[in-house]
Formats: C-alpha cells, sequence, structure tokens
C-alpha cells in the first residue's frame, strides 16, 4: 500500500543513500532482530527470559538492534 500510495516501484526509491545504508546493515540487524523474538517467546512462555543467565543476552541484543538501526529506526 505504501508504494502504491507514493507511486514508487521499490522502498526508498528517491533516496539511494539511505536505500544502501539499509541494505548493508540488515544482513547483521536481522539475525539480532530474530534473537529478540526468541527471548520474547521465552518471557511469554515463563521459560526464564528475565532469569539472571539471559538478561546480558537480552540488553546486548537490544542494545546492537539500535546501534545497527541508528538513523533508520
Amino acid at each position: 500500500m505504501i508504494l502504491s500510495v507514493k507511486g514508487q516501484k521499490a522502498l526508498l526509491e528517491n533516496n539511494p543513500v539511505l536505500s544502501r545504508s539499509v541494505r548493508l546493515r540488515n544482513p547483521y540487524v536481522d539475525p539480532m532482530s530474530l534473537i529478540q523474538v526468541e527471548l520474547l517467546r521465552r518471557k511469554r512462555a515463563g521459560t526464564g527470559y528475565g532469569g539472571a543467565q539471559l538478561r546480558p543476552r537480552r540488553n546486548d541484543d537490544q542494545n546492537g538492534i539500535a546501534a545497527g538501526l541508528h538513523n533508520t529506526g
């Protein structure tokens, strides 16, 4: 729908610099996002997301995603 409204064929079609930046970052940020999804599943299932052993991973994951997104988040 966004592409239709904007009359574009691709996202960020009119901003090639940002498009390239996002494309280059995605291989690094996407795995961290998947880890975050798994940690959230564990939290909701009550399998230890908030426990001491997962807390540092949760924080590392959130910080990594934030750093990877910086001006695109």
